[in-house]
């Protein structure tokens, strides 16, 4: 039944694949949209999703071929962040109404999601956010700043965490909004990071009116749907990572053979060291979708994947930087760049992986106290 399921995936990708991305920014946005709806059309998207919202249903077993799949045949992920992290929560939480007024169009790329989360003095100390959202009648007002938000400059909706609560309340005062980001007093600033792209935004509120219809779950309840989302985003991060990272590593075998050192055994071994941790990311993964079908949540245990595979792609890009010699300098700018410096960009680009949804010094305390016990300190 397995490889019965795994060829006819395979087929069907290559039967309805959108061939190969264009390069300009709103041409591959358009047809990542583009792609996205015929997918929920031909019954190819939402592989956890309920079929009623447009997904596939899928068991664990079948999930994890539709991953390898997915990655092999490299058809385009759903722009922005809403289906891995927002679209579970709204499953979960979610009324009705919002769910069949949500989801599919999420799922389809009609509406661009991106999440907004941290702030300029509450990143990864996140119940000290200090964005408010006062009730007036059928809507909130919402005022305040949020920062690192990606694909924050083509969202329609941003799915984000106000204080609803005192000043001081802390988790128990917190807000799960979707607020407009075409309304007024919404501004989106792209950030330029150490790459030269603009990968991030900032996010300021403004007296921005979000409809109570727009809430999800109880209002001073959001801390523990964050939770929910936080959970999803690694796991379903952590099987994206772990089909990309496949391939990648397959590259960097190839890389070693160009510099001319793929004979060097100091080199070999350290590719068998990333091909290891490669296989590892992907255990971790199946483990917490596994998890999830089981339990309904990941648990503590993305925790543990987040600060694995952050920190694998960290080395990883450092060995690929190490192994090109002083052509690792040359930016993707420098026509005497290997591989058009597309190794230096990721090095450059994962020097954040460490600190995004969560810095490595907290997922270390979440492991420590929620998964191996040990006193809070």
């Amino acid at each position: 039944m397995g490889d019965e399921f795994r060829d006819q995936l395979r087929a069907r990708f290559a039967e309805h694949h959108p061939g190969k991305p264009p390069k300009g920014r709103a041409e591959r946005l358009a047809w990542q949209r583009a792609w996205c709806a015929t997918a929920v059309d031909e019954g190819l998207a939402g592989p956890a999703w309920p079929r009623e919202y447009g997904g596939m249903d899928l068991s664990f077993e079948e999930q994890v071929v539709y991953a390898e799949e997915a990655a092999r045949a490299r058809v385009p992920s759903v722009p922005g962040t809403g289906v891995g992290i927002a679209g579970p929560t709204i499953i979960k939480y979610g009324t009705d109404e919002q769910k069949a007024r949500l989801l599919r169009p999420m799922l389809r790329a009609d509406v661009i999601w991106a999440q907004g989360y941290s702030e300029p003095g509450a990143g990864s100390d996140l119940p000290a956010l200090r964005t408010t959202a006062v009730r007036d009648g059928d809507h909130y007002v919402v005022d305040g700043q949020k920062l690192w938000s990606s694909s924050a400059d083509i969202a329609d909706i941003l799915f984000s965490l106000v204080r609803t609560g005192p000043p001081d309340s802390g988790r128990d005062g917190i807000t799960y909004l979707l607020i407009d980001a075409h309304a007024p007093g919404v501004t989106v600033r792209p950030l330029r990071d150490l790459t030269g792209d603009s990968g991030f935004c900032e996010i300021v509120f403004d007296g921005v009116e979000v409809p109570v219809a727009n809430r999800i779950g109880e209002e001073n309840e959001g801390w523990g749907i964050t939770r929910t989302s936080l959970g999803h985003e690694r796991a379903a991060g952590a099987m994206n990572q772990a089909r990309f990272y496949e391939r990648i590593v397959g590259e960097m075998v190839e890389l070693a053979r160009e510099c001319g050192r793929a004979d060097d055994p100091v080199v070999r071994q350290q590719l068998a060291k990333l091909v290891g941790a490669q296989r590892i990311m992907s255990l971790n993964a199946g483990r917490m979708i596994a998890t999830i079908v089981r339990e309904g949540e990941p648990g503590p245990g993305s925790s543990t994947s987040r600060l694995f595979n952050t920190l694998f792609e960290q080395e990883l890009h450092e060995f690929a930087v190490d192994l090109q010699g002083a052509a690792g300098i040359l930016d993707r700018r420098d026509p005497h760049a290997i591989q058009k410096g597309r190794w230096t960009w990721g090095f450059l680009r994962t020097r954040a992986s460490t600190i995004g949804a969560g810095t490595s010094e907290i997922q270390r305390n979440t492991i420590a106290e929620r998964v191996l016990g040990l006193p809070h300190g």
